[in-house]
């Protein structure tokens, strides 16, 4: 059996996270070169897939040592690292994370510990078998997590019950960072985010365009705000508007 080779391009908006981007880029860069037994929704048989990966990672202007990390791991061949002189926010490090990717399939992950790269084959495999272009990993499903604040629950259902009524869908975790899409899905969608208005505009833009999002189950390690959590309520108030506005226009 002769495997095909994929590549991937790991998305990874990086800002003040000297503490764990380090143990985070080697958490990624393990999953490189992944074999994976995948059946194609067309075919009868089982194939192989050799995963082959590339971080993309972009620095958003932080004040710590996070870029002299980064910088160190690019010379050692880790990763490929871009930097922003002054902070502008995980939606703009995220865009141009996208200018400078190579792979035929797009990944986002955070530069903290709350998501696990060892669920790259969960979230690859449907896009793999042709069952989906747009693969998203739930927080809400079961897998296993650390219990998160009651208000940041009640906000992100609230931003997901959003979405679904404005768009037609019917997902259960709008607001996750781990959104794997295929390239030329985000190929033609024009984005705009500076800040975690990210989530919503992206979410929006791929279902307008008829675009059916896949579920898979994840765990989640939530950290605390003194672990260097950035997301507060007042976020909330741009996603409501960037998902009502991009309900009308583009």
């Amino acid at each position: 059996m002769t495997a095909e080779i994929v590549r991937y391009s790991v998305l990874m908006p990086v800002y003040n996270e000297e503490q764990t981007l380090e143990t985070i880029v080697k958490k990624v860069r393990y999953m490189d070169n992944l074999r994976l037994e995948i059946t194609p929704v067309t075919e009868a048989e089982t194939q192989e897939v050799i995963l082959q990966q590339e971080i993309i990672a972009v620095d958003d202007g932080s004040a710590d040592g996070s870029l002299a990390i980064l910088r160190r791991l690019e010379a050692e061949g880790m990763l490929k690292a871009f930097a922003h002189e002054k902070n502008q926010g995980k939606g703009a490090a995220i865009r141009t994370a996208i200018q400078h990717a190579a792979g035929d399939i797009l990944l986002i992950q955070d530069a903290d510990l709350e998501y696990d790269p060892r669920e790259y084959p969960v979230l690859l495999q449907p896009i793999l078998e042709g069952r989906a272009q747009v693969v998203y990993g739930s927080r809400f499903l079961g897998g296993p997590r650390k219990a998160m604040l009651f208000r940041h629950m009640l906000g992100n259902k609230f931003l997901t019950f959003l979405t679904n009524l404005l768009y037609d869908s019917i997902i259960s975790d709008m607001e996750t960072c781990y959104k794997v899409f295929r390239r030329e899905v985000l190929a033609g969608v024009p984005l705009h985010a500076r800040r975690f208005e990210l989530e919503p505009e992206i979410t929006a833009k791929i279902l307008k365009r008829g675009y059916r999002i896949y579920e898979v189950p994840i765990s989640y390690n939530g950290r605390e705000y003194e672990e260097g959590k950035n997301i507060t309520w007042r976020d909330g108030i741009p996603a409501i508007w960037t998902l009502i506005k991009y309900r009308f226009v583009d």
